[in-house]
């Protein structure tokens, strides 16, 4: 530590994240603390939870001096229910939007290729070949045009797809015309392939339920990468039993889903046990950052992605 420059103490929960953050500003500390046992200091500066646990942990800040909780997922929605009073939150945008897009055309590729029932064949030593729908040329409306939706219209693109994207205000943004959410019943209509990305909360949940599902064509395919709030689960299970419309889901609802739900082992139906962001591109870029968090607390500027402040 050089002499003179201001700290920052920074707490993370694993030896792995904190190992990742080397080398670290001149003025930061580093300490590793999972947030079950006690804290390691009365104040910390920037605490960053646990990765997909942070709701049942942010409640044991509430006798920590703490400038800034730094989250490592993009969703918040409830984090006003569970954060202490008087913290401030920041979510983990521009760490999880490419990996997540990625998993996005993953899973519309591996539905219209069939990839699910050839991963099965393999296992069962089977030689069976299918007719598949491409993606190419085919009619997808992209719901919800934040990181995540555009890091996906970006990755679609080079696939050939006819790309509409729909969120809640209609603009033109970086050359894309972007229809507003007043459309979405027209839009529905003509789609092939219907993507979300949408944050959850109460504004988008059931975005798609009995109504405007019914609305899309026979053998469209959903794709959601969002928040599983965003679809009425009893009314996809209705429209994929009935094998009128397919399903292509990195997220649930209820999460997990549970063991004998009946969107397990339906045909048409591919599950991903909510992995959007769980790649190798999440380790270096949370550490950036968290580095970028420390490095604007130094210099007395505001935190990036600040989303709470109870």
């Amino acid at each position: 530590m050089t002499p003179g420059i201001p700290r920052v103490l920074v707490s993370v929960p694993t030896d792995r994240l904190a190992g990742d953050l080397e080398p670290l500003p001149d003025g930061v500390e580093v300490v590793v603390w999972d947030m079950e046992s006690a804290a390691p200091r009365a104040r910390i500066d920037i605490v960053v939870p646990p990765y997909m646990s942070q709701g049942s942990t942010l409640p044991r800040l509430a006798d920590i001096d703490v400038r800034l909780v730094q989250g490592q997922s993009i969703g918040y929605e409830g984090i006003e229910d569970v954060l202490p009073a008087g913290l401030v939150f920041a979510n983990a945008a521009s760490v999880h939007e490419t990996s997540t897009a990625e998993l996005a055309v993953g899973l519309a590729i591996a539905a219209q290729r069939h990839l699910d029932d050839f991963a099965v064949d393999t296992r069962e030593g089977r030689w069976r070949p299918q007719f598949s729908q491409s993606l190419a040329d085919r009619r997808v409306l992209l719901i919800g045009y934040g990181g995540v939706g555009k890091a996906t219209a970006a990755r679609l693109a080079p696939f050939e797809v006819e790309l509409t994207v729909v969120a809640r205000t209609a603009r033109d943004e970086d050359g894309v015309h972007v229809h507003g959410i007043d459309e979405l019943d027209d839009l529905l209509a003509d789609a092939e392939i219907v993507v979300l990305t949408l944050p959850g909360g109460a504004e988008t949940r059931g975005i798609l339920d009995a109504r405007t599902l019914a609305l899309l064509p026979d053998g469209a395919l959903v794709v959601n990468v969002g928040r599983g709030s965003l679809i009425d689960t009893d009314a996809l299970v209705a429209e994929t039993a009935s094998g009128r419309l397919r399903a292509a889901l990195d997220v649930v609802d209820p999460e997990p889903l549970p063991e004998g739900h009946a969107l397990w082992g339906t045909p048409g139906v591919l599950i991903a046990p909510h992995v959007g962001g769980a790649s190798s591109a999440m380790r270096p870029r949370i550490a950036r950052l968290i580095r970028r968090q420390a490095e604007r607390m130094l210099a007395g500027e505001e935190p990036l992605n600040v989303v709470v402040r109870t």
